[in-house]
Formats: C-alpha cells, sequence, structure tokens
C-alpha cells in the first residue's frame, strides 16, 4: 500500500494539494532563508528548515507567533508549551513534505543546499510577487514565514532553537 505522500498530486486530496505543493512549501522556506540570509549575512541552518512548516500551516501555532522578531524566543516558547507539545510529531509528519519542498528549490535554483545549510540560489523565488487572488490567511502564513527567518537569525545555535522548541535535532 502506498503512503499518502507518495500518491500522484492528482490523487490527493484538493485541499491537501493546494496547501502542501512543493511550489507553495518551497516559498516559506525560501522566505525565511532570505530572511535569515539578511539578518545574519549566514547560511540558513537546514534541521530549522523542517521546522518552518509545522510553525506556520498549523493554525493554531501560526496565530500565538510573535508579530515582531525581537520578541524574546525563549520567553515566546516557555508561554506557549503546549501549541509546541506536539511539535516534534507535526515535524516529523510534515517532513516527507520539507524535503519535496527543499528538492523543488533545488531543482529550481531557487536555493543551494551546501554543507553550511541553505542560501539563495541564481534563481530566487519572486517573493515579492502578488498571485491574482490571495486571502488573508495565505498573507498571514508568507509573512510568519519571513518572521521564522528573522527571529531564528536573532538566537543562537539551531541545536538551542529546536531544544528551546522540544524537537531534537
Amino acid at each position: 500500500m502506498a503512503s499518502r505522500w507518495s500518491l500522484a498530486w492528482r490523487d490527493r486530496p484538493p485541499e491537501e494539494a493546494a496547501l502542501l505543493n512543493p511550489a507553495f512549501c518551497g516559498e516559506l522556506i525560501a522566505r525565511a532563508t532570505k530572511d535569515y540570509e539578511r539578518i545574519r549575512a549566514a547560511a540558513f541552518p537546514l534541521p530549522l528548515s523542517f521546522v518552518i512548516l509545522p510553525l506556520v500551516l498549523h493554525p493554531p501555532t501560526l496565530a500565538a507567533l510573535p508579530g515582531r522578531a525581537n520578541t524574546t524566543f525563549a520567553t515566546w516558547s516557555a508561554d506557549n508549551e503546549a501549541l509546541l507539545a506536539d511539535l516534534p510529531e507535526r515535524t516529523l509528519r510534515l517532513r516527507p513534505i520539507s524535503r519535496e519542498a527543499l528538492l523543488f528549490l533545488a531543482q529550481h535554483r531557487a536555493l543551494t543546499v551546501g554543507a553550511e545549510g541553505l542560501r539563495t540560489g541564481d534563481k530566487p523565488m519572486r517573493l515579492t510577487a502578488k498571485a491574482a487572488v490571495m486571502t488573508s490567511d495565505v498573507d498571514d502564513i508568507r509573512r510568519a514565514a519571513g518572521l521564522l527567518g528573522r527571529w531564528f537569525a536573532n538566537q543562537g545555535a539551531p541545536v538551542q532553537i529546536l531544544q528551546t522548541m522540544g524537537v531534537t535535532p
């Protein structure tokens, strides 16, 4: 029996295919990478790319994310411990989607994956382009992905960020 992630896109439930397609999920990872690189002038750590989707695509967590990247990360994590309790499981469940998004970005040269992490590629996604039809929910998700990139750039080592959120690197 095939896993749900190995199904062709046309065979997946429409809502799932729309929200979890590699282009959209890749855009979210690319936004986090771009803002991280801009703040820290370093590659975005690959392990952190796997928590972007579980954080921004989970409506309660998305709603709880701060509006600014200068919010104290440890305090926010402690205040949202209940939301973060299932983050490790969400990260594992979305790992195939994150991988697929990373492959999409690498194949289109929007990102490069190296030993140091992710960097904007020589054909970056046009992150300022607006779709003809967009919802406020999608805008919020896109904005949150960039926020995570900036927020993570202002924190310590990736292992500390992951451990603070209860995710084992």
